[in-house]
């Protein structure tokens, strides 16, 4: 009798798994908080402060596309123990960075590494845990990524009152090192290897007409969320006047909002369907979008910030929903993680540099408002292209 059949639902493997995920994504968020001071200290302008999550976003998808090919050649147990301990690392890296290149590369390694995780964790749970419980552990590893959403701005606001920048950063690099050796030690599970995809399953999903589809929804659902998260420190703080402290505050605090609306969202798109859900959400987000930019102001923009967030969190059920339905199944792991890269270099690495470049030559609230037309034009879109895919996604 192995481990396993031990316990059908190993709560402390999977707490593991959730820490690890957690410290994964605050590695990769924990930089929003501490834009304004990391501006000031190198003396940067919006867009080079934006474009760091692009060299980021990069490295993830670089990571997510070759995650197959680390996995087979290692266990995903190893793969995970790699990833964690190489994000820690990436991070200590960039705490003793003296020069923009070297920071930039280092976020690139974290990227990458990072990108290694996901797949692998899936895998490691689904062999670990039986099958009837795989919801509730799907459901519970999730929280990782959302309680980071939440944490880190006030976990950076709590470490900068005894560190500089770089030593916040340091001690996240830490907290992932000491991970990855806890893990090593306690860890189990995840020890088959994975399947590298191939050129052929690259092609059919490439040719899929939902490809683009929801490559560009992923794109507008990240972006939206991610994307906005991380340029929302600069614009609280340079454009609206808060400080800095009371800024990240309020973002930690809209998360647990966004949150909240998972579950209604996900009853809706059960009960309406998918293809009238993904309608309501994206008219929401894109509407909210235009509000943030359109209605600003000290007392106004909080408000709105927190039902932005909730309307950026509706996007992504909806989205996984159509994912598992327009991809047959032998292709729906390929399909997810390429509409992931396309999504996460897009969404969390073009769209935050962008509104940087942008809030410098005009403001952030006029690219708020045009990333809200673009999402409610995006809107047509979809609809002319759900036609030809009716018969794979009927209701």
């Amino acid at each position: 009798m192995t481990r396993k059949n031990l316990l059908p639902f190993p709560l402390s493997p999977l707490l593991l798994l959730t820490t690890i995920f957690y410290l994964n994504f605050i590695s990769r968020v924990i930089l929003s908080p501490l834009l304004p001071v990391i501006e000031s200290d190198l003396g940067l302008g919006h867009g080079q402060a934006g474009s760091l999550f692009f060299y980021i976003a990069c490295g993830y998808a670089i990571g997510l596309g070759g995650s197959g090919f680390v996995s087979s050649m290692l266990s995903h147990r190893r793969t995970i123990i790699i990833s964690i301990l190489f994000v820690g690392a990436s991070m200590l890296g960039i705490s003793v960075s003296t020069s923009l290149w070297t920071i930039r590369f280092f976020l690139v390694i974290c990227g990458i590494f990072a990108g290694l995780y996901l797949p692998s964790a899936i895998a490691s749970l689904t062999d670990l845990i039986s099958r009837e419980h795989w919801g509730k552990a799907m459901a519970i590893h999730e929280l990782g990524p959302n309680l980071g959403f939440i944490t880190a701005p006030l976990i950076a606001e709590f470490l900068l009152k005894i560190f500089p920048w770089p030593g916040v950063l340091a001690c996240v690099g830490i907290s992932a090192v000491l991970m990855a050796l806890l893990y090593h030690r306690r860890g189990w599970g995840g020890k088959i290897k994975g399947t590298p995809p191939n050129w052929s399953s690259f092609q059919k999903v490439i040719k899929n007409p939902s490809f683009g589809m929801m490559a560009s929804f992923f794109m507008i659902a990240i972006g939206s969320s991610l994307g906005v998260y991380a340029m929302m420190p600069l614009f609280m703080v340079a454009e609206i006047g808060l400080p800095r402290t009371w800024a990240n505050a309020l973002i930690g605090l809209s998360r647990i909002f966004g949150i909240l609306v998972l579950f209604f969202a996900g009853l809706i798109t059960d009960y309406l369907g998918p293809k009238k859900a993904m309608t309501i959400f994206l008219s929401l987000a894109g509407i909210l979008m235009l509000f943030l930019g359109l209605l600003t102001g000290p007392v106004i923009s909080p408000i709105l910030l927190f039902f932005q967030a909730a309307s950026s969190a509706c996007l992504f059920p909806v989205g996984f929903t159509i994912l598992s339905l327009v991809f047959p199944e032998e292709l729906r792991s390929v399909g997810v993680s390429f509409v992931m890269c396309a999504g996460f270099i897009i969404g969390g690495g073009i769209i935050p540099a962008g509104l940087g470049y942008w809030a410098e030559a005009f403001s952030f609230s006029s690219g708020f408002i045009l990333l809200g037309v673009i999402f409610l034009c995006m809107l047509l879109i979809f609809h002319l292209i759900i036609k030809h895919i009716a018969i794979v996604m009927p209701y």
